[in-house]
């Protein structure tokens, strides 16, 4: 289902389609949570061992070019992935578990607009990324506790 899934994406967005880039989108679209190029490369070879690790970096920068896919900052500037249904969103990304949500532009629109009315900049084009803790993630670690018990 979810390379049925990536194969219509990729289509829909004109890239070409490879044996080697549908199994890492498919890998990709699947993972669900933000991944780096190495450790994308490890799921892909556990299906498909002849694909290479140059092959993964190519069809990452053309799957993020095409709009599918978007790389994400890590802690020591490292590179990470997720996959993206086309159509313009931002990220919430969760640090802790490293899950990925896409926000609506809805939500950021009026950020947008704020910035055009006080500063006069007409915005073109925005990436918005939201770095932080889930619900889940939140709710198992809450920051007011840890805080007031640093206090004592």
């Amino acid at each position: 289902m979810v390379e049925t899934t990536a194969a219509a994406a990729l289509q829909q967005t004109g890239v070409r389609l490879t044996p080697q880039r549908l199994a890492i989108a498919g890998v990709l679209a699947q993972t669900g949570k933000e991944t780096s190029a190495q450790e994308l490369y490890e799921r892909v070879r556990k299906k498909h061992a002849y694909i290479g690790r140059a092959t993964v970096f190519r069809s990452l920068d053309r799957l993020v070019s095409a709009g599918l896919a978007q790389r994400l900052e890590r802690p020591g500037h490292v590179s990470a992935y997720i996959w993206c249904e086309p159509g313009h969103h931002h990220h919430l990304i969760c640090t802790t578990c490293r899950t990925v949500e896409d926000l609506d532009e809805g939500a950021v629109a009026p950020l947008a607009e704020t910035i055009a009315r006080q500063r006069g900049f007409r915005v073109d084009h925005a990436t918005l990324d939201f770095y932080g803790e889930c619900r889940t993630c939140a709710s198992r670690h809450p920051r007011g506790r840890a805080v007031r018990r640093a206090a004592r």
